[in-house]
């Protein structure tokens, strides 16, 4: 599913449009999240999450401006929130990366992307997401620490940055445990590569 936003600034009004990620996004989307994230995000605990797997089928985005260049992206992945209170393994997503390229932040960007993912997970029927991230930008869009307190991360994390929106509201009431990848795995490391990093 598309969507075409207008973002209206002083004198600048820039319009951009958001897709289905392609594969010949890979080498953009690499560069935009070298650019956007800086070298280490390769180490972080989601990454454990993300290694080997392919995002979620129909939950990768890439926003594209006018001329057709890659200004932002965000990717969502099937995980294990660990299990509910029978010990059943509790699915859901992880959100992540998200990233705006430097040169267009602060035009809307993000939040057209994070509108977007969320909506799309919702008509697909997933009942959560969780990610890592700043509170005071997440909150806008429904998420909170609330629903992971019996939760936690395969490696380390900042508690107050570990977040999560109900799709289906209940869906984490009983989930704890650690989180694990549920996701189809990629076929080869090259695919890997091409689709996770």
């Amino acid at each position: 599913m598309n969507a075409t936003v207008s973002q209206t600034g002083k004198d600048l009004e820039r319009a951009f449009l958001i897709l289905d990620e392609a594969e010949h996004d890979v080498p953009a989307r690499e560069a935009l999240l070298d650019r956007a994230m800086g070298e280490g995000r390769r180490r972080k605990s989601s990454e454990k999450l993300r290694r080997g797997r392919i995002p979620s089928a129909g939950l990768a985005f890439a926003a594209r401006g006018e001329d057709g260049t890659l200004l932002g992206t965000v990717r969502l992945w099937d995980i294990r929130a660990g299990r509910d209170g029978s010990g059943v393994p509790v699915p859901a997503l992880l959100l992540g990366p998200l990233a705006v390229d430097p040169s267009a932040e602060g035009l809307g960007i993000g939040s057209a992307l994070m509108r977007h993912a969320i909506a799309e997970a919702a008509r697909l029927g997933h009942g959560a997401i969780l990610l890592v991230g700043d509170l005071e930008y997440y909150a806008r869009f429904g998420f909170s620490g609330e629903k992971v307190a019996s939760l936690a991360m395969p490696g380390p994390v900042e508690r107050r940055r570990f977040l999560a929106l109900e799709l289906r509201p209940g869906h984490l009431d009983d989930a704890h445990g650690i989180l694990s990848p549920s996701g189809r795995r990629a076929a080869s490391e090259s695919q890997a590569l091409r689709l996770t990093a």
